[in-house]
């Protein structure tokens, strides 16, 4: 192997592993598309979260029901609660 091919292998090394190397880059741009991928889901949830607290604070008397009877297990004086379970 000549010089020049030696030099030419280890600037090619270099330019892919070095501090500032298209490996670190490949990497870095994976690493900035998953957070994207995790912001957008969490935008997602604060819409869904923010329309449930505007559809409670408008008192809108279904929703207040339904948040009671599902997140609490609430249930109206004189009715029964039936427990289905899966097997």
């Amino acid at each position: 192997m000549s010089i020049i091919g030696v030099i030419f292998l280890a600037g090619i090394i270099f330019l892919l592993f070095n501090e500032y190397g298209i490996v670190k880059y490949i990497r870095l741009n994976n690493q900035v598309n998953e957070l994207n991928k995790q912001i957008n889901e969490v935008e997602q949830q604060n819409k869904r979260l923010q329309a449930e607290i505007d559809s409670l604070e408008n008192k809108v008397p279904a929703k207040i029901e339904e948040v009671a009877r599902e997140k609490y297990n609430m249930i109206r004086p004189g009715e029964s609660k039936i427990v289905v379970e899966d097997k």
